[in-house]
Formats: structure tokens, C-alpha cells, sequence
């Protein structure tokens, strides 16, 4: 049987940051890896700037969340 190594998250600390918007909407925050807390540096604070796929996805679903409980702009 081979040794299998366990997965090691590594990111470089110096080009990223945490996520404002996240850290602000999302009452979870604190509990996420690291990794899917950052940012990059150079980057506003959107999904897409997340260093990880499920930073990525977290973030856009409080986006999401955040326009489903708006109230309609007109109403019908």
C-alpha cells in the first residue's frame, strides 16, 4: 500500500488578505480555513478575488442571499 499524504493548504499570506465583505455578512467567518477567507491583495473585495473555489462560493452565495431579501424596487 502506498503512502498517501494528506492535503496541505498553502497560500501566500504576503499577497492576500481577508475578505471584507465576508467578514462583515457572514456570521460563519471565523470558522472558515483560512484559505477561503483571503483575498488577493491587488483585488477589491469580490468573489472572484477569493483564493479559493470555496472561498469563491461562500462569498457568492451571501451575494445572492443578500439580493433574494431585498425588497422589490417597483412595486406590481
Amino acid at each position: 500500500m502506498e503512502h498517501i499524504d494528506p492535503v496541505v493548504y498553502r497560500f501566500d499570506t504576503r499577497s492576500s488578505r481577508p475578505c471584507e465583505f465576508c467578514r462583515e455578512l457572514d456570521p460563519h467567518f471565523p470558522q472558515r480555513h483560512p484559505a477561503d477567507q483571503m483575498v488577493a491583495t491587488s483585488r477589491k473585495a469580490t468573489a472572484s478575488a477569493h483564493v479559493t473555489e470555496d472561498g469563491y462560493v461562500r462569498h457568492r452565495m451571501i451575494e445572492l442571499r443578500r439580493i433574494a431579501t431585498r425588497p422589490p424596487l417597483t412595486a406590481a
